[in-house]
């Protein structure tokens, strides 16, 4: 066993946006950090949701306090994650069976006061404004209420937190495995990992551990001799072909499957079920044909023209709920935030648990979860991650001017000649021609944007780069692109044999969210897809 020399201040296990942020905080309040992720960074729910910047109106008539939460984290990732944001506003709409089933405009009333009480700007509209606002609604709409909803990037989210934890000094290990933990007496003192890639057994320690694993939070609390009663609710989700809306689009109800429409980026995002599923399911999520049948029919209900809009894939996620109870869906429980000293709780010291809330209070829980930390050690260092932009989101005239390829990186909630990357375009060399060659032209990566993420970001694979810069992400999925990134990734990594390798582990990943919607238009995408790669035979549900 490899002890890696050092002891830290505090040990993060998880590379989810919680983590990330944990992470963060830490750094900037001087702590030597060290994060673990078993996999690579958003690998987990994160990278999993429908990318929803919430305004906490779906909260408000049941929850409270998470609708007063995210409305008021809403509006600082606006401030320091802008080139993450893309400020799309939303609107609730009532549909005439909504007034049938107690939903109609007596409930949207009750919705407004509600949004209002937790300081969320809510404005009526009148049907033919919300149509003007967004013609591709449900043209038989009753109703219509306007909200500061958006849309944000959680993998470019959850990129540039550990990018600024590392330019803090924290030490981040990926595809890193949590073993054990090293206790001594009733204290938690260090961890046992294990490199995934190496093989290699690791020995770290430190006056803390912050178990920031979502789901997985559970069995790391079995590990620490502790217990956290989690609820895994799985969420799946539809990725359609194109932009179809620009306003995100929900229906004023009591919450349920399919009542959301997140435009992001160059796609669209239907959203979600929620079904509790037993743990030893969670790391291998698939959505099942009734599952995609559910969200589209109710996707139509908000959007008629989504049953004539080809179905990128099907993908699905495990929110991190707490407080199981007798609700089958999990939609009772609250998204509130759940922050355990186990000190406290359980007469364990140095081992802290943040876990429940939601992609849009990320940073509330990492601010709570590093002043629990901080108390720990004496710390009297503030928070400062409300104000501190993250890197890539510096105010445009902080910015230095960078002559991007056409088109490359263009990021909707940002000027034009601002890249994905936001301000850290600038350490992308476009000064080749080769560096300005586009890769993927479904989302605009070129080979200089591949090489800045091997460079700056840690990416070792193609799924790590997807999660980076959207490499594949796009309408072909990755059908005319994945081979010229894997050449360029190889060559980048310093290991051009590894070429056909990081192709194909890309395009087995990739498949699996197209078999579940096999039918249509996506199956002759797969079948196209399987001429081009010859990969293995295609699900079809005979459809």
């Amino acid at each position: 066993m490899k002890n890696i020399g050092r002891e830290f201040d505090v040990i993060v296990i998880g590379g989810g946006i919680t983590g990330a942020g944990t992470a963060r905080d830490c750094a900037l309040r001087g702590l030597k950090v060290l994060l673990v992720e078993r996999n690579d960074i958003a690998d987990g729910a994160t990278g999993r949701n429908h990318g929803l910047l919430h305004s906490g109106a779906r909260y408000a008539v049941k929850d409270s306090e998470s609708a007063a939460e995210c409305i008021k984290e809403n509006m600082i990732l606006r401030r320091i994650a802008r080139n993450c944001v893309d400020d799309t506003q939303g609107i609730f709409i009532t549909l005439p069976e909504d007034a049938d089933s107690g939903y109609g405009l007596d409930y949207q009333k009750q919705f407004i006061e509600a949004c209002h009480a937790s300081g969320i700007n809510a404005r009526v509209l009148d049907p033919k404004e919300a149509l003007r606002m967004e013609p591709s609604v449900n043209p038989r709409l009753i109703g219509a209420v306007q909200v500061p909803d958006g849309s944000v990037d959680p993998f470019r989210l959850c990129s540039a937190n550990i990018l600024d934890a590392k330019l803090h000094g924290a030490e981040i290990m990926t595809y890193t495995e949590l073993k054990s933990f090293i206790r001594e007496g009733d204290s938690i003192v260090g961890v046992r990992l294990l490199d995934k890639k190496s093989g290699e057994t690791l020995e770290c320690r430190a006056r803390v551990c912050v178990n920031a694993a979502g789901i997985w939070g559970h069995n790391v609390a079995e590990l620490a001799g502790v217990h956290v009663g989690m609820y895994p609710a799985k969420g799946a989700l539809l990725v359609f072909g194109h932009r179809v809306n620009n306003v995100v689009i929900n229906r004023c109800r009591k919450s349920a499957d399919g009542d959301i429409l997140v435009p992001g980026d160059t796609v669209t995002v239907i959203g979600t079920t929620s079904t509790k599923v037993p743990f030893e399911e969670c790391d291998n999520m698939s959505v099942t044909r009734e599952e995609v049948e559910l969200l589209l029919r109710e996707g139509c209900a908000l959007c008629p023209s989504l049953a004539q809009t080809r179905i990128l894939r099907a993908y699905a996620g495990v929110r991190p709920l707490v407080a199981a109870d007798n609700d089958p869906t999990g939609r009772s429980i609250s998204r509130g935030i759940v922050c355990l000293d186990h000190e406290t709780r359980d007469g364990l010291k140095g081992f802290i648990t943040i876990t429940g809330g939601k992609l849009m209070t990320y940073r509330l829980m990492a601010e709570w979860a590093t002043d629990a930390v901080c108390r720990k050690l004496a710390v009297t260092a503030a928070c400062t991650t409300a104000d501190k932009p993250l890197p890539g989101s510096e105010p445009e005239d902080q910015y230095k001017e960078v002559k991007l390829p056409q088109f490359a990186g263009a990021n909707l909630g940002m000027k034009a000649s601002v890249g994905r990357q936001g301000s850290m375009t600038e350490k992308i060399d476009y000064t080749s021609e080769e560096n300005r060659e586009l890769i993927c032209e479904c989302e605009q990566v070129t080979v200089g944007e591949i090489r800045y993420a091997v460079k700056e970001l840690g990416v070792t694979s193609l799924l790590d780069l997807r999660r980076r810069t959207r490499v594949g992400m796009g309408t072909c999925q990755g059908t005319y692109c994945i081979y010229k990134a894997a050449k360029v990734l190889a060559e980048a990594l310093g290991k051009p044999e590894m070429e056909q390798q990081l192709a194909e582990e890309y395009l087995s990943e990739r498949w699996k969210g197209m078999s579940a919607v096999g039918w249509g238009d996506t199956l002759r995408e797969m079948e196209f897809m399987q001429k081009v790669y010859k990969v293995g035979k295609p699900t079809s549900f005979n459809r």
